[in-house]
């Protein structure tokens, strides 16, 4: 089955896409740009949405959910926001079909035209900044803490399963502050969230920081953001969370009376993260053989496999399975036993190896008779013949590890891409022949920024907010002073 992907090294794009074909993850669908989510990527989509939601839970925050449609008036309200959006945009100008009385099939019916088009949501800041008007009156309803699960709809014209389609799933926190400081608090530490769940869940190393003013979010004071690297030496931003100042209270005039008695606007934040994280975990971690999935949110942790000839062996050791899956399965690991007959295990292993499945048991007649089983890992292909007395204890251990062991070799990676630069020559070198981040001074202005992504097409993806690279020297393009190093790559 390993012949049927192309290899990495080949054509990385197409390795990427038989991956997520073969690999069960997704299909492409009859509307151009959008994807249809099979079962077991929807599943490996799940255990990362819930992991994500007791988190937000966890930090005081609560679900509701919010209109699709927006009416195009308020999108317009907030100049910068508009902007960011409008070319992005799907409209809906009317609400009913008829058949065409010259026999052309179905048409839109022109006098079910709509007073005002409604935007399908591309963000819900306008609709939901639009409720809140409703909701606050007082710093007593402060702060409202909100997130939602959700579609969204960017008419993406370049698409690619699951990292840039035309509608994809994610969640949206919007939340309302009394003060500057709660909400700029809020938008950091939704940031922390965001990446201890990449690194503990994901197993994806990131680097925090705040975006540039021409690469934040629109209508964002601030963005601030974690960048993740692939294995072809690209970047990808894999969630940010912005601090919004009073943009939005101020456009839909959302004020509350203060504990002064004095009207103020309210201060703002939004986050989000959405399905393009499973793009980015395949990316990041998976090899030619197939998908490589971190075990705590892998949709199948454990499978069993039987070898057997003849009903009697199959008999003895389906019963032995079953026993390990119940205890598996009581020990909170998801576990499943394949004893269909109408493939080889040859192709078992194979296709459990595509689907990134972390650790595979082997059970033989052989096995049974000496009471032991053979454990293989999925991320190093490292085998091991175990006693089944202690086969318990050693999974549980073996999923630790292999979590481990996969960040430990992403991070490896990416700290080994990470290339500090001083020159011009230096930058387009390393770009070109090593890829990854690049550490580099930069004079601070959007002019610069942009002849730098039109020169090589890298973009600053953030600002480190460690305070790493804060030092004095010279842009690497205009050789004007510069007081902190940024990182530069080619991205997603």
């Amino acid at each position: 089955m390993s012949k049927e992907i192309t290899p990495r090294a080949q054509d990385y794009a197409q390795w990427y896409n038989d991956l997520v074909l073969k690999g069960g993850l997704a299909d492409y669908s009859a509307v151009r740009g959008c994807m249809v989510i099979k079962p077991y990527g929807f599943s490996l989509w799940e255990n990362m949405r819930d992991a994500l939601d007791k988190m937000f839970k966890d930090t005081g925050h609560v679900n509701a959910y919010f209109p699709l449609f927006i009416p195009k008036s308020f999108l317009s309200r907030e100049a910068a926001h508009v902007e960011g959006f409008a070319k992005e945009c799907a409209v809906v100008t009317h609400y009913r079909l008829k058949n065409d009385p010259n026999g052309n099939g179905v048409i839109v019916d022109p006098e079910a035209k709509l007073e005002e088009e409604l935007i399908v949501r591309p963000t819900s800041e306008t609709i939901i900044w639009n409720t809140y008007k409703d909701w606050i009156q007082s710093y007593r309803d402060l702060p409202i803490l909100v997130n939602q699960w959700a579609n969204v709809v960017r008419w993406e014209m370049r698409t690619r399963l699951f990292l840039r389609t035309a509608e994809f799933l994610w969640q949206e926190g919007h939340t309302a502050h009394a003060t500057k400081e709660e909400a700029e608090a809020e938008a950091k530490k939704m940031l922390e969230v965001y990446a201890q769940f990449a690194e503990e869940y994901m197993a994806l190393p990131v680097i925090k920081g705040v975006k540039t003013e021409t690469e934040r979010f629109a209508g964002a004071v601030d963005t601030y953001c974690i960048e993740a690297l692939m294995q072809d030496g690209k970047a990808l931003q894999a969630g940010t969370s912005h601090f919004l100042g009073q943009n939005f209270a101020k456009a839909f005039d959302v004020q509350f009376l203060n504990k002064e008695n004095k009207q103020e606007y309210v201060w703002a934040t939004s986050w989000g993260v959405s399905t393009r994280l499973v793009g980015a975990l395949v990316m990041a971690h998976s090899d030619d053989d197939g998908l490589v999935l971190p075990p705590k949110i892998a949709p199948l942790q454990v499978v069993i496999v039987p070898i057997y000839k003849g009903d009697e062996q199959k008999a003895m050791i389906d019963a032995k399975a079953e026993e390990i899956l119940t205890t598996l399965r009581k020990m909170g690991i998801r576990a499943q036993y394949d004893g269909s007959d109408n493939v080889r295990p040859g192709w078992k292993f194979a296709e459990y190896e595509m689907k990134g499945v972390p650790v595979r048991i082997v059970l033989g007649a052989r096995d049974l008779a000496n009471n032991q089983v053979e454990i293989a890992r999925r991320d190093t292909k490292a085998k091991e013949t175990i006693s089944a007395d202690g086969m318990y204890a050693y999974i549980e251990k073996l999923l630790e590890d292999i979590q481990n062991s996969i960040f430990n070799k992403a991070k490896a990676y990416r700290d080994e891409h990470i290339t500090p630069v001083d020159t011009w020559d230096e930058f387009v070198k390393v770009l070109d022949e090593k890829g990854g981040f690049v550490f580099a001074h930069w004079d601070g202005t959007a002019e610069t920024e942009n002849e730098i992504k039109e020169k090589t097409k890298a973009t600053i993806r953030c600002i480190p907010i460690d305070g790493s690279g804060v030092e004095e020297g010279s842009c690497i393009l205009t050789g004007k002073p510069s007081k902190q190093r940024v990182l530069f790559a080619r991205a997603y």
